[in-house]
């Protein structure tokens, strides 16, 4: 194999693929980044069984062939080479000599036919929006996935398409994340549960340009995102999404009107006074006068007030300070509203139409 590329056409399609680079695997293959060129253009491939990235790169193939070399130590390679054109062959014992410039590397590759390729997936569901909306929906709602696999269905989040909407839903126990968007076409009903992991890495490649689009395909066991010059092919966590419904009460005692700035300003002063261990709540006491915000910690304590429209009951209530921070953080309204029902009841944030609904439950404090 003899193929000419960019340094930065290859930079660009190894940081891509190797976001699918298993960091720990039995199958020493897998470790691996494919270089195929043995069709009429260059694809970079990896795979750690549960995502796989396949890329294009531009470039030239001189002589066609097949090789895989260790992701680790072709990524470091290709980055510290000089900004030129980089030259890569290959012999039959899959000896891989990398030439830019005065620099050249060789080094031992794997044969291609080791290499576990992607899944063959049926392209017949499937729906298009833009990258930025697809990248903006994924911060909006990934803080709130499960960081481990206690219960393996929290580690991902549901994607359900009804007609023209598309809801997408994250929770951890603690916590609600929901948000909707309309489609520009109608499509069949569809739910499935994508794993968190892959949707954080397939945030990090998407250009998050409404002009460029990306195709989401789905099977009964994979969802395959489409775009630019790339393929990305992810398992599905298998089973039924927890009913989430019945939680989504519209029922409230208490109904305020906030600036999230504010808010969101003020929280983040409060934690100055919170250690990470310490998990003090940050307390609301609303009444018609306004919003008090009050946080007590061993370091000390702090109090704020702001102005708020109020309808309904006096309430007093804590939170954990850093989940309404991560919900405030990702809503774009100036104004928010937040709706309450007792102390021990979670409060919702959403606006009127519904296109995000924030549940948070409250923690319980010592007044």
């Amino acid at each position: 194999m003899k193929i000419i590329c960019s340094k930065s056409n290859l930079q660009k399609s190894v940081n891509i693929v190797m976001k699918a680079v298993p960091s720990k695997t039995t199958m020493p293959i897998l470790e691996c980044i494919l270089i195929d060129a043995s069709a009429n253009e260059i694809k970079f491939t990896s795979n750690d069984m549960e995502l796989g990235i396949e890329t294009k790169v531009e470039g030239d193939i001189l002589e066609k062939g097949i090789i895989a070399l260790d992701a680790k130590i072709f990524s470091e390679i290709v980055r510290k080479l000089p900004d030129n054109e980089v030259t890569i062959t290959t012999d039959d014992k899959l000896q891989a000599v990398i030439t830019c410039e005065k620099a050249k590397f060789n080094i031992s590759g794997k044969s291609g036919d080791d290499f576990s390729y992607l899944p063959f997936v049926e392209k017949n569901d499937s729906i298009t929006i833009s990258q930025f909306t697809l990248k903006e929906i994924i911060r909006q709602t990934i803080f709130s996935i499960a960081p481990n696999d206690t219960n393996r269905m929290m580690t991902g989040e549901l994607f359900e398409i009804n007609n023209n909407i598309l809801k997408v839903v994250s929770l951890d126990g603690h916590r609600i994340s929901i948000r909707k968007i309309e489609l520009k076409n109608s499509y069949l009903d569809k739910k499935v549960v994508v794993p968190g992991k892959t949707l954080i890495e397939v945030s990090k490649i998407l250009s998050g340009e409404t002009q460029d689009e990306v195709s989401l395909f789905f099977t009964d066991n994979h969802i395959v995102f489409e775009f630019d010059n790339t393929v990305v092919v992810s398992r599905l966590i298998e089973g039924e999404y927890f009913r989430i419904d019945q939680m989504l009460s519209s029922d409230y005692e208490t109904k305020i009107q906030i600036n999230k700035k504010e808010l969101l300003n003020c929280i983040d002063r409060a934690i100055l006074l919170v250690n990470e261990s310490d998990k003090k709540p940050i307390i609301m006491n609303i009444d018609d006068q306004g919003m008090e915000l009050k946080i007590h910690s061993t370091i000390g304590s702090m109090n704020e007030e702001i102005d708020i429209s109020k309808e309904g009951r006096d309430i007093m209530i804590g939170f954990n300070p850093k989940f309404l921070m991560d919900a405030l953080r990702v809503i774009d309204d100036e104004i928010i509203t937040i709706y309450l029902v007792n102390s021990k009841a979670p409060c919702f944030i959403r606006d009127d139409a519904q296109t995000y609904i924030y549940l948070i439950l409250p923690v319980n404090f010592m007044a």
